[in-house]
């Protein structure tokens, strides 16, 4: 085994040595290996990809579509992306010149923070939030200033943004909204995106929308901001979450040309191009497969429902999630504000992986986020688990 040598430790990249690895993957591996515990700490469906879907991968397979693709993506992806997106958000896109295809959400939020911001920029992002948002704002030195939300029911108001950009607004370039949220499940209403449109519109920012979990919506509507202040905003979504494809890595960025041909200089500068099969199952998911996250919906909704219910009568305090397949719970009193400690007794006693609320920034401070991702019987269990655990406090 190669050992590196003495005179280049210490020389690799310092902005990415400054990151601290996921704290939502660390800790999912650090109780990973507890015999027996039942896993509701990553956003992973428990639910197949769509045998349609799968079946277009696999006819992709047979007639050898094996060779690059282009690089922004499949012209037949880029358009079943635009008609999605008209069909259920009202937005027009160009697909020839405002969409590409990436692997993954992950990097076309990579390939957009890349594209957009210079060393010194600032981003504001409203926490508690995805934590992948933190270390990537870093990485291009530009500096995430996180935003509690956790006073105005985990949700950025247009005031709190105005008194955000007074105070610290020198600089901002951009705002990062992730809604349905993932930790809290919180939607965003209609009105309060039209406020905050009107305060970045204002400020001359651009909006940076992640709305992955947008399909996954339960008794609310979802609306995109980007039908809102279009000329400003980069908008990225995938399928992971809708058509339970976590593992097959599509996502896709729309936004105006101009920045557009940016953030796709910067994708194909990452990756090239996204896998031909992957695209080939996308472009059946998005043109014939608009009833899959409404099953999803309905499953998922019951499980929500069966946890929350389950939750309250064991004493947590927590809102309702509208939208994704997470409930972000606040910890019993007993542990005060010490998430981390109760989340890894959880594990060690109840056999039950959590992950714990600071791991999502500010305002995540005493609280855990479950993910009812599960099969109905794993959470059954689980809340029984959970139940014994705070019974013995």
């Amino acid at each position: 085994m190669p050992e590196l040598s003495a005179d280049l430790t210490g020389t690799i990249n310092h902005k990415l040595a400054a990151q601290s690895p996921s704290g939502i993957r660390a800790f999912d591996r650090s109780v990973s290996q507890i015999p027996g515990i039942i896993k509701l700490t990553l956003g992973e469906p428990d639910l197949n990809t769509p045998e349609h879907v799968k079946q277009a991968a696999v006819d992709s397979i047979q007639e050898n579509d094996s060779h690059y693709a282009p690089q922004m993506g499949k012209p037949e992806l880029q358009q079943a992306i635009v008609n999605y997106l008209k069909r259920t958000r009202d937005i027009n896109y160009d697909p020839n010149s405002e969409v590409v295809v990436t692997v993954g959400a992950t990097e076309a939020l990579t390939a957009t923070l890349f594209s957009l911001l210079n060393t010194g920029d600032k981003v504001i992002i409203p926490t508690p939030v995805f934590s992948l948002y933190f270390p990537l704002v870093a990485m291009t030195g530009a500096i995430p200033v996180q935003v509690d939300t956790s006073a105005d029911g985990f949700v950025l108001t247009p005031e709190r943004l105005e008194e955000v950009l007074a105070k610290d607004g020198n600089g901002v370039k951009a705002v990062l909204l992730n809604y349905p949220s993932n930790p809290t499940g919180r939607e965003y209403p209609k009105e309060t995106l039209q406020g905050l449109a009107e305060v970045i519109a204002k400020h001359h920012l651009f909006a940076i929308a992640d709305e992955i979990y947008s399909d996954l919506v339960y008794g609310v509507d979802h609306y995109s901001i980007a039908a809102m202040i279009p000329d400003r905003t980069i908008l990225i979504s995938g399928l992971s979450k809708s058509h339970a494809m976590t593992g097959w890595r599509l996502g896709y960025v729309v936004g105006p040309r101009q920045i557009m041909a940016s953030i796709g200089k910067m994708h194909a500068f990452l990756v090239t191009s996204v896998t031909d099969n992957v695209q080939a199952a996308a472009i059946e998911a998005l043109n014939n497969g608009d009833q899959d996250p409404q099953e999803a919906r309905k499953i998922y909704q019951k499980r929500r429902d069966f946890v929350v219910d389950g939750l309250r009568k064991l004493g947590f305090e927590m809102s309702t999630p509208q939208g994704a397949f997470y409930i972000f719970a606040k910890i019993p009193d007993a542990f005060g504000t010490d998430d981390f400690k109760f989340a890894t007794e959880l594990a060690h006693q109840a056999k039950v992986g959590v992950t714990p609320g600071s791991a999502f920034g500010a305002g995540g401070e005493g609280y855990v986020r479950l993910s009812y991702a599960a099969s109905d019987e794993d959470l059954q269990e689980a809340l029984k688990r959970i139940g014994d655990f705070v019974k013995s406090l």
